[in-house]
């Protein structure tokens, strides 16, 4: 299609999944920081005052789970009466965390195509397709409307924290949509913000005053603000502005909904505007190829594009468990390579190690929450894990990897 809109959407830290997400990575961080060997998979439910933690872990690690959740709670500001029926204090919290499956533990300890390389030795924690992903829509190489909802959804939990409106709750979703002419954005069709909000707002109470109150503080204090640095901003002529579309949005946060660790995989990952192999990311050491493998994937993408090699990359790896090396490796460029795919296949075949353990080493995985003070999982845990130029990821950081493919490409270009 040469004309077309496309849209994506984003969530806020308050969201009943990305609470989840969130102690998830909160667990993980805990647990690695203490032992970077753990294996863990910990999976998160939310309800009306209940919170349950649950999946295997092996450790050797010691935490006070009741507390770690307590604090994640907490933090995202469900917290005291305003909080509604979700309180870090009161709620809940169980805990049933099991010992990892030894039939696992033992491809991943010990990989079946091993040839006495230690890195070799490291296999896929499960079977799976991941897929990586970057364009040149956006500085941060990222597909604009999934960059613009990720701004405004944490432009709008600042304002709230920063207590710019008062009136804001921690439950939040964003959702824009662009205008796209022979495949590039031209315009901002749409934002639509939905935001939990107390039931009245300094003694007003009626809805329709209320709804216009909310829109008018949030295109001052939100949008204007998140777009402010952008060539493509919206507008308020051009730019349809959508708020609360049913009225008013007061009940919410799990109150409203239940929440549950990997489900907001598309947030995390492109909007949709790339495939997905279907893997959540959050409560997942890096020995599980649905997280370490995808996070692989962005990074070669993001290579061949900042190299200069595609204007739009999408990276597909597969694996088998217990097996080290890819069981699959293709790239997709749209017809926007300077190569044909299958020659960009090799070159990546032949110039990144895709085996788990060297994906580990590379990004220094088990050790990053050690030496950030124990917190570096759960920070991608909202606001998605690509593209984030407020956190220093090492799947980001392609600079003089993709210098090293431009130099290993040339005799194919030419």
């Amino acid at each position: 299609m040469s004309s077309f809109v496309f849209t994506s959407e984003s969530v806020t830290e308050g969201h009943p999944d990305k609470i989840c997400d969130q102690i998830s990575d909160a667990v993980l961080d805990a647990l690695l920081a203490q032992d970077p060997t753990s294996r863990v998979a910990c999976e998160t439910v939310v309800n009306t005052g209940l919170c349950l933690i649950t999946g295997e872990v092996s450790s050797k690690a010691k935490v006070d789970f009741i507390h770690l959740v307590r604090d994640v709670i907490r933090e995202i500001g469900y917290n005291g009466a305003r909080a509604g029926g979700f309180d870090a204090n009161s709620c809940a919290v169980l805990v049933a965390l099991d010992q990892q499956s030894p039939d696992i533990a033992q491809g991943v300890d010990e990989a079946n195509d091993h040839s006495g390389d230690p890195l070799d030795k490291v296999g896929a924690g499960d079977q799976g397709i991941m897929f990586g992903y970057a364009c040149d829509e956006t500085p941060e190489l990222m597909p604009l409307p999934i960059s613009l909802a990720h701004r405004l959804s944490r432009r709008l939990a600042q304002v709230r924290h920063q207590k710019l409106l008062d009136y804001l709750l921690p439950d939040g979703k964003t959702q824009v949509s662009v205008n796209y002419e022979k495949g590039c954005p031209v315009a901002i069709d749409t934002i639509l913000i939905s935001t939990q909000h107390t039931s009245d707002i300094q003694g007003v109470t009626n809805e329709e005053a209320i709804n216009s109150r909310i829109s008018k503080d949030l295109w001052e204090l939100v949008v204007e603000p998140a777009t402010a640095d952008l060539p493509l901003k919206p507008n308020q002529k051009d730019t349809r502005f959508l708020v609360n579309p049913t009225g008013k949005f007061v009940v919410g946060g799990p109150q409203g909904d239940a929440g549950l660790t990997g489900r907001k995989i598309i947030v995390d990952t492109y909007g949709g505007y790339a495939r997905h192999g279907g893997g959540a990311f959050s409560g997942k050491d890096p020995t599980k190829v649905d997280r370490s493998g995808a996070y692989a994937a962005r990074f070669v993408a993001k290579c061949l594009v900042e190299a200069k090699l595609a204007k739009r990359a999408e990276v597909q790896l597969s694996y088998a468990i217990g097996i080290a090396k890819p069981v699959s490796i293709l790239v997709e460029t749209f017809g926007t390579g300077k190569i044909s795919d299958s020659a960009l296949t090799e070159v990546v075949a032949q110039n990144f190690d895709l085996r788990p353990g060297a994906i580990i080493e590379q990004f220094n995985l088990r050790n990053l929450p050690q030496q950030n003070n124990g917190r570096f999982y759960r920070d991608t845990a909202a606001y998605g894990h690509f593209g984030r130029t407020d956190l220093n990821l090492p799947w980001e950081n392609v600079g003089n990897k993709s210098t090293e493919l431009l130099q290993n490409s040339q005799n194919l270009i030419n």
